[in-house]
C-alpha cells in the first residue's frame, strides 16, 4: 500500500516547501501502514472471493444499480466497472446473468435500498472485513465516471450507517480508489493497462473471459508449448529454446492476470 505517500507527498509539493513534501511523505507512511492493517485484501485473510454467499453478491449488485441510476442514468464508465467487478468476483456466465439481472432490479426509485442493507448486514456481510469489501466494491462502480452525484454519496452513506462504517473509513476507501484511478489515468497507468492487454493476448483470450476461460487457456498453451512435450521429437536446441520462452512468456502472462483477478 503506497498510496497515502504519493497523495501526502503530492500535498506537501504543492505547497513549494520542501520540509511539507517530507511532512507529506511522513503522513502518508502512516496512512498506509495504518490502512493496510485495517483493511487487508480479502484474499490475503486467507479467504476467497469466489465464496461469497449468494446475499451478499446479489445485495451488491442491486444496490450497485441503484446506486448508479440514481442520477437518471447508468453511464459506460459505471456498467464497464460493473463488468470488472463481476470478473474479478470470478462468476460464471449464469452467475453473470443473474448479476445483470440483480443490477437491473436494483434500479428502479422504489428499490428498498435501506431494507436490502440491513438484510446484508443481517445474513450476508456479519463480519466487518465483509461489510468493508461490500462498500469498496460499490465505490468502484460510482467512482469509475467523472464526477459522484450528491443523491448518490447520500445513498452509500445510508448503506455504510446500516453496515457499522465510519466516516473516516468512508474517506479512506474513496482515497484510495480515486489514487488508483488517478495511477490508471498516467502514463504509468497506461504502460500498466498495455501490459494487461497484451497478456491477454498471449493467452488467445478476450478481456471478457471468465477466472476458469483464463485457466483453461493457460492450462492448454502450458500443455502445447512445454519443452518437455516436444522432447520426444528429438528436437535441436532452436526449437527447445523457442519452446522455452513461449512457456516464460504464457507463465507470465497468467501470473499477471491471475494477481489482477484474485484467481486462485
Amino acid at each position: 500500500m503506497y498510496w497515502g505517500k504519493i497523495i501526502g507527498t503530492l500535498a506537501g509539493l504543492a505547497t513549494l516547501k520542501p520540509w511539507f513534501a517530507l511532512l507529506g511523505l511522513f503522513l502518508g507512511h502512516q496512512f498506509d501502514r495504518g490502512f493496510a492493517n485495517k483493511y487487508r485484501s480479502f484474499e490475503q485473510q486467507g479467504q476467497r472471493i469466489d465464496r461469497l454467499s449468494d446475499e451478499f453478491i446479489k445485495a451488491l449488485f442491486q444496490i450497485m444499480g441503484h446506486l448508479a441510476k440514481s442520477d437518471g442514468r447508468v453511464s459506460q464508465q459505471e456498467i464497464r466497472a460493473a463488468r470488472s467487478v463481476m470478473h474479478r468476483l470470478g462468476l460464471g456466465p449464469a452467475q453473470v446473468r443473474h448479476a445483470i439481472n440483480w443490477f437491473d432490479e436494483g434500479k428502479p426509485a422504489t428499490f428498498p435500498l435501506l431494507k436490502t442493507a440491513r438484510q446484508l448486514r443481517r445474513v450476508g456481510a456479519r463480519r466487518a472485513d465483509l461489510r468493508l469489501l461490500f462498500v469498496r466494491l460499490l465505490l468502484e462502480v460510482v467512482l469509475a465516471k467523472d464526477r459522484l452525484h450528491h443523491k448518490e454519496r447520500a445513498m452509500i452513506w445510508t448503506v455504510c450507517t446500516e453496515l457499522d462504517i465510519g466516516r473516516v473509513e468512508l474517506a479512506q476507501l474513496e482515497a484510495m480508489i480515486r489514487a488508483q484511478k488517478g495511477f490508471r489515468r498516467s502514463p504509468a497507468g497506461d504502460a500498466d493497462a498495455r501490459r494487461i492487454r497484451q497478456a491477454y493476448r498471449m493467452l488467445g483470450i478476450e478481456s471478457s473471459a471468465t477466472n476458469d476461460e483464463i485457466k483453461t487457456a493457460y492450462r492448454r498453451l502450458m500443455s502445447k508449448n512445454h519443452p518437455d512435450k516436444i522432447a520426444s521429437t528429438n528436437p535441436d536446441a532452436a526449437v527447445v529454446a523457442e519452446a522455452d520462452k513461449r512457456t516464460r512468456e504464457v507463465r507470465g502472462a497468467y501470473e499477471m492476470l491471475k494477481a489482477r483477478r484474485s484467481i486462485r
